[in-house]
């Protein structure tokens, strides 16, 4: 998967996260959905050295489990910091 389809990846799993995730976080949409970027990456890095699954296809749903779960731990740890912070 390109670049362009780690981008779109991680600004939709970004969305999903943040319609899931209850409360409010620090920061706007701009904020979530460039973290959901980060979290596409760690989660498909996650599932790649525990469950020996990477993010390769786009289309895949364990590409996309990977991407809204780490998106979700992304937005926890985000939660934390801006709130310590506050």
């Amino acid at each position: 998967m390109g670049i362009i389809g780690w981008i779109i990846l991680g600004l939709i799993a970004g969305a999903i996260a943040k319609a899931i995730m209850p409360g409010r976080q620090g920061g706007g949409w701009i904020a979530t959905l460039l973290l959901g970027i980060v979290g596409a990456v760690l989660g498909g890095w996650i599932g790649s050295a525990i469950f020996k699954v990477g993010i390769n296809e786009f289309w895949s749903i364990s590409t996309w489990l990977l991407a809204i779960g780490g998106a979700l731990i992304v937005l926890v740890i985000w939660g934390l910091v801006t709130r310590r912070k506050a």
